[in-house]
């Protein structure tokens, strides 16, 4: 599973961030593409969102993305879809 982080984090550095992803099996990857399974985002994020919105690639914030290192990739995107409208 490649997932890119871009912006800045709070709870995490980038380094721990990628040290977090790999230790799951995961790969830290530097650009997206259509095989990127996940885009976390921290503030000032940059063009790495926008393509991954463009490519449909799931956008993660930094509280989805340690939900995913905690209870799995499963719970990320039950966290990280859109809740309909009440």
């Amino acid at each position: 599973m490649s997932i890119v982080v871009t912006g800045s984090l709070e709870s995490l550095s980038r380094d721990e961030a990628k040290e977090a992803i790999m230790a799951r099996g995961g790969r830290a990857a530097g650009s997206v593409s259509k095989s990127t399974a996940y885009v976390v985002v921290g503030d000032s994020p940059g063009s790495k969102a926008d393509k991954a919105a463009d490519l449909g690639v799931p956008i993660l914030d930094e509280a989805d993305f340690v939900l995913l290192l905690s209870d799995g990739p499963q719970a990320a995107i039950d966290a990280a879809a859109p809740k309909p409208a009440s």
